[in-house]
């Protein structure tokens, strides 16, 4: 059975998009749901946000790093075989990472030379661009997932056209400037090209046994993240580009006109829009855990104990409006959805 894979993607760095999957990673599994979490951006920052310095040293020694997505994929890179068995790292009772590597920079020319092998029918082209998907499929055999959760880097690069390949489904968090909007310009045109010249070569895979993903790369919607709302950004700038946004995704990522009267407030493509919890990061990325985890022992008090609170409510909603506009039955609760 194959899992659901949600990628968390725009080409625009910067928007907090690390530190959304993480928060959702774990606020799956508190929710009860079995979740591995993929690191397939070669800054590895998912992967940073997750394991102290002494565990990476360990699973990035000098050499071969056999426990990473990396060394998962170098017997395809260096044509000695399919792909590895991959390592989980094991991080709670429910949640489980494929650890990043700054090493997969490394794969990036393979998947582009292997792209237009696969129109000529070659194998080892399927085998290549497929291998970031069937990794994840063995991971969550193994952890007995309900869901993968994939972290990217911000480039429209050979590396993320793998990834996305590999997505059942797309969410796009952005913020509200000008940098954002051109990023959803870029994404919905590549998204959708890419969809298609996948179809194209799947109708021409080699080996009858080999899987391979759909392609299906459905975008679910989009989250604002505040993140880098300033106090001495002027609020009039601020209000201009947030009012663009419900427009701009409609047009360039789902390729439909743009109805009148569409705020970030009412647009059911919005996932979300998340405050900016500027008093809760500082105290998360000391005490090495999401910020709704937060206790007085890692100095949450006071007024932080309601933003704690807060911050719980905001990824609970999150999560379970993700998976229905992903139509994946998670478990949580459901009065947290309205």
């Amino acid at each position: 059975m194959n899992r659901p894979v949600i990628a968390f993607f725009n080409n625009k760095g910067g928007v907090g998009k690390t530190s959304l999957v993480y928060h959702l990673a774990w606020m799956y599994a508190e929710l009860g749901n079995r979740v591995v979490a993929t690191d397939l951006d070669p800054q590895a920052n998912l992967t940073a946000a997750f394991l102290d310095e002494e565990r990476l040293e360990e699973l990035w020694p000098d050499g071969d790093h056999h426990d990473t997505i990396f060394g998962a994929v170098q017997p395809l890179l260096r044509g000695t075989g399919d792909i590895a068995g991959p390592h989980l790292e094991e991080l709670g009772d429910n949640l489980a990472l494929l650890v990043g590597d700054l090493a997969l920079s490394g794969f990036e020319d393979e998947l582009s030379k292997e792209w237009p092998g696969c129109l000529d029918r070659k194998e080892r082209a399927f085998r290549v661009l497929s291998a970031f998907w069937r990794i994840m499929q063995k991971a969550a055999t193994a952890h007995e997932a309900d869901l993968i959760l994939v972290d990217l880097g911000p480039n429209l690069g050979a590396i993320n056209r793998a990834a996305l390949i590999a997505a059942d489904c797309v969410v796009v968090p952005l913020s509200p400037d000008l940098f954002s909007l051109q990023g959803l310009r870029n994404l919905g045109p590549t998204l959708r090209r890419w969809r298609q010249e996948w179809n194209e070569r799947l109708a021409r895979n080699p080996v009858t046994n080999l899987g391979l993903p759909t392609g299906a790369m459905q975008p679910v919607g989009y989250i604002v993240l505040q993140h880098s709302v300033r106090l001495d950004r002027p609020v009039k700038a601020y209000d201009r580009w947030i009012a663009r946004i419900p427009g701009t995704y409609r047009d360039a990522v789902l390729a439909e006109q743009s109805g009148d009267g569409i705020t970030v407030e009412n647009d059911p493509h919005c996932l979300a829009l998340l405050k900016h919890y500027r008093s809760l990061m500082p105290l998360a990325q000391e005490a090495r855990k999401p910020m709704f985890f937060l206790k007085v022992a890692d100095g949450a008090i006071g007024a932080h104990v309601q933003a704690v609170q807060g911050a719980y409510h905001d990824f609970e909603k999150l999560a379970c409006r993700i998976a229905s506009a992903a139509g994946i039955n998670v478990a949580g609760r459901t009065s947290s959805t309205g």
